[in-house]
């Protein structure tokens, strides 16, 4: 039986010899993993940004939404990420995707304790360094591959640790405090926290300044809005691209390049 490891290689193949004709999209792949090939779908759609939550379980990080009561080697974090994106980026020339020198951006979603889960992933990162963006005393070494950390996050541990192997997942709260983007590349929040609009008429203004206010503030910072539990479809995907967010976050990986596509081309 041929392991889901080496079905991921194989189907990778197919899009490395074409990834000249992949445009890049402002997308960020929600639960990455439980797309039908993990990782590849998301680069065969262009998104610069994909999701993957994570346990630590026996010494291992394991991919999965919930505590995996089975622990199969081949959905390891190394074996369905950084293995497929080191192989990838060098038979790319030392990028993700060609004509994109921006981080491509892998959001590790910690569901297990903080600080022992943080210990073991940079221990698995150590041998990645490669294609890493890494962070020594301030200065960002930039590389093809930007790690940050959501979920139970270790924001203390990351901000006193050196080097620094990976960001952070800002709050919007946390914009006061002025991280560095190079450390702190992505604001988030969940979209109800924000709005309450479902997509059918107007939104109240009252939230249309919040939206705007928080758009500039996390510009400002030269960092990336991105809003979790947004409506996953196109009236709420142009809305928020009209007005600033940054990273679309959805599960219609597809769908939302189809879109992206018309977007540009009629917004340009």
């Amino acid at each position: 039986m041929i392991s889901i490891r080496l079905t991921t290689l194989l189907l990778a193949i197919a899009f490395l010899h074409c990834s000249q004709e992949i445009k890049v999209i402002n997308g960020h792949a929600h639960n990455d993993y439980e797309n039908k090939i993990p990782l590849t779908d998301a680069i065969e759609n262009g998104f610069i940004s994909v999701e993957v939550d994570v346990y630590l379980v026996e010494d291992d990080l394991y991919v999965a939404h919930d505590f995996p009561n089975q622990l199969n080697p081949d959905l390891t974090l190394e074996e369905l990420y950084l293995i497929p994106l080191q192989d990838h980026i060098r038979k790319n020339n030392g990028f993700v995707y060609d004509n994109y020198s921006d981080p491509f951006y892998l959001m590790i979603d910690f569901k297990s304790e903080a600080k022992s889960t943080y210990e073991k992933l940079k221990e698995i990162l150590s041998k990645f360094k490669s294609i890493l963006s890494i962070t020594r005393n301030g200065v960002e070494q930039t590389g093809p591959v930007k790690v940050f950390i959501s979920g139970n996050r270790p924001v203390r541990e990351i901000l006193n640790d050196e080097p620094k192997l990976v960001g952070i997942d800002g709050r919007p709260d946390e914009l006061k405090d002025h991280v560095p983007a190079s450390i702190m590349p992505i604001v988030s929040d969940n979209y109800s926290n924000v709005l309450t609009w479902s997509g059918q008429g107007a939104v109240l203004p009252d939230e249309m300044n919040f939206l705007t206010r928080l758009v500039q503030n996390t510009r400002a910072q030269n960092k990336k809005l991105r809003l979790w539990a947004a409506p996953d479809n196109e009236i709420a995907w142009k809305f928020l691209l009209d007005n600033g967010v940054d990273l679309i976050n959805t599960d219609r990986l597809a769908d939302f390049k189809a879109f992206s596509l018309q977007y540009d081309s009629t917004s340009h």
